[in-house]
């Protein structure tokens, strides 16, 4: 297996890189609002790119499962269900969410939905277990646990 490397690009998002068993430089960039970029680096300039892809989240999850992630997809939902219908969910505001700039306790979010924020995560840092006063900045991802039907409704408030 090739290592992989990751590039941290404050503000935009991550970029991995490995190098293929033919030598050639691949490079995938995740930007914070869920698109990517698949880059292919020149090997005389391993500093410019000699094509790249652009993939909205649509394209982004059809292009995983072509490359194999519906097995891992379909495995991660049988583990879900065998724990009695919990689920956990990554929930990324975007930038026309109601729910950027409000906290979690004016939400009141678990009332709503019976889903429980776990979890955020803030450019490169986390927040375990935020208390009713933390607020939601565009770009955060929201780490959530409940049933498929409150998470379902958890998404629909903080990404509609």
């Amino acid at each position: 297996m090739a290592i992989v490397r990751e590039i941290k690009l404050p503000g935009v998002g991550v970029r991995h890189e490995f190098t293929t068993a033919s030598g050639d430089v691949v490079g995938v960039l995740q930007y914070h609002d869920g698109r990517h970029d698949v880059l292919v680096y020149d090997r005389a300039d391993p500093d410019s790119c000699t094509s790249m892809l652009h993939l909205d989240e649509e394209d982004t999850r059809t292009m995983a499962e072509l490359l194999g992630a519906a097995h891992l997809t379909e495995g991660l939902g049988a583990v879900q269900q065998q724990i009695e219908g919990l689920a956990i969910e990554w929930i990324i505001i975007p930038g026309d969410s109601p729910a950027a700039g409000t906290t979690i306790g004016d939400g009141m979010y678990r009332t709503k939905t019976g889903a429980s924020v776990v979890a955020v995560i803030r450019e490169y840092s986390s927040v375990p277990a935020p208390d009713p006063e933390f607020a939601f900045a565009v770009g955060d991802t929201v780490v959530a646990v409940g049933t498929s039907d409150g998470l379902a409704a958890l998404r629909a408030l903080l990404a509609p």
